[in-house]
């Protein structure tokens, strides 16, 4: 399927590019993205599909430690028709191998948390373009080296958050630049999202059907329930911060200054599993992670942000996002925006009417392309940003500053309620987010 290219209008960050290296990144000929995938589980198929349906793209290698999801994999490119990846497999390292290749521009990462770090500072030591699943690390020092080896090497790293390109976020974005809602003084966000079935299978099944977690399990009950068990705060914050930090021009002047976490008590787990299977040891298993964790921050120019991680608890899905302003407000959860003097007095609007009003320009021209596609069709908004980054030879509209500062709330949460305490919120940018404009979807280019 071919895909219209998107059409750089607008001014772009870049950072050290006057030091890239030569040699394989930008190496494309004839418009094509040569891609490397590490991680061809569930998020990885998805992103394989996207670049199955370009062409623009040619898939060149594919990496993964388990079998059962190369097979996948490999049926998949087979019936598009494209030519076969060349596969990695082995050990946790076989990565490297892909990494070594030549004919590689950029690499997917989407293997779990534990190992985003080492794989995107290796692919950016090794001059490829780094598009990594959330999160970016487990400490904060993590954080950092990954800003170090960027702007050593200068090479784009973005956080494929796709939630920056949900269709009612950006149309609420474009209404916040318009003004409509006034100055912003607070906002919300969150992942609030029952995902029991998810952390819990039967082994057979991606999705529930049991209780197993860990080597018994699939997908990611296989590592992702470990993490509820051993940490305690938001662990998955980025699809409420990256929204957020568009709306309030987090790094492109004004930025976070200070966090403080608090956490519920941890129910929800082990009641989930002794209601399925009655008596079983996961159900007497400490779960760390508390039910409902919420994250309170601070910014410079005097607004506050919540952040609310909830993912044990039997509830329908929503990310929670509120705006107030000085002339209005808007909460997702209540589907309802209220304008003052435009709103009947002391009376919620139906959101709609005002998200279709002022849809986003990038929706508006690429709706089509994105039919279809992952998550109401944001996977292809941030597939493709990413994916025009690498051909255009940009810098990603959403780059490594922004996926760092988005991120890093998982283990600044974390410690902030292990230690019962509010912290400094780490600087990223060394200060230029003083001078720094922000450049995210200001119009229908994607950059």
């Amino acid at each position: 399927m071919k895909r219209r290219e998107f059409i750089q209008t607008g001014a772009v960050a870049t950072a050290a590019f006057s030091i890239l290296p030569t040699g394989s990144l930008f190496a494309s000929t004839n418009g094509k993205v040569r891609l490397g995938y590490i991680g061809v589980g569930a998020r990885g198929m998805s992103h394989i599909s996207e670049g199955l349906l370009r062409d623009d793209i040619e898939i060149v290698a594919i990496c993964d430690t388990q079998e059962s999801s190369l097979k996948i994999c490999r049926e998949k490119i087979a019936r598009s028709g494209k030519p076969a990846a060349k596969e990695y497999t082995g050990g946790t390292d076989a990565y490297k191998g892909l990494l070594d290749r030549k004919d590689i521009d950029a690499v997917i990462i989407a293997t779990p948390w534990q190992f985003h770090h080492p794989q995107a500072i290796d692919a950016m030591k090794a001059g490829k373009y780094v598009g990594c699943e959330v999160i970016a690390g487990l400490t904060v020092q993590e954080h950092w080296d990954i800003i170090d080896t960027h702007e050593k090497t200068g090479i784009p790293y973005m956080t494929l958050e796709n939630v920056c390109y949900r269709r009612d976020v950006m149309a609420a974005l474009n209404m916040v630049r318009q003004g409509l809602f006034g100055e912003l003084v607070h906002a919300e966000g969150g992942y609030q999202h029952n995902l029991r079935n998810v952390l819990f299978n039967d082994g057979k099944h991606y999705s529930g059907g049991g209780v197993e977690f860990g080597p018994k399990a699939l997908s990611e009950a296989q590592w992702r329930t470990q993490f509820n068990i051993d940490r305690d705060g938001d662990l998955y914050p980025t699809h409420g911060a990256g929204p957020v930090m568009h709306y309030l021009d987090v790094n492109y002047g004004n930025r976070f200054t200070s966090i403080v976490s608090f956490s519920s008590k941890a129910r929800g787990l082990a009641a989930y599993v002794e209601e399925l299977a009655p008596g079983n040891a996961n159900a007497k298993i400490n779960y760390k992670n508390g039910d409902i964790t919420q994250t309170m921050i601070s910014c410079a120019n005097g607004e506050t942000v919540m952040l609310t991680h909830d993912t044990h608890l039997p509830r329908p899905y929503s990310l929670g996002f509120r705006l107030d302003g000085t002339k209005g407000t808007w909460m997702d959860v209540n589907n309802s925006i209220y304008i003052e003097n435009q709103s009947k007095d002391d009376e919620w609007d139906p959101a709609k009417v005002w998200l279709d009003k002022y849809d986003h320009p990038l929706w508006k021209r690429y709706e089509k392309d994105a039919a279809g596609a992952g998550h109401g069709g944001m996977d292809w908004f941030v597939f493709n940003a990413f994916v025009e980054s690498v051909k255009q030879k940009k810098q990603t509209p959403i780059d490594v500053y922004d996926s760092i500062t988005m991120s890093v709330i998982a283990p600044l949460s974390t410690q902030s309620v292990t230690e019962g305490k509010t912290l400094e919120f780490p600087d990223f940018t060394r200060g230029k987010w003083k001078t720094r404009k922000n450049t995210f979807a200001l119009d229908d280019s994607g950059f």
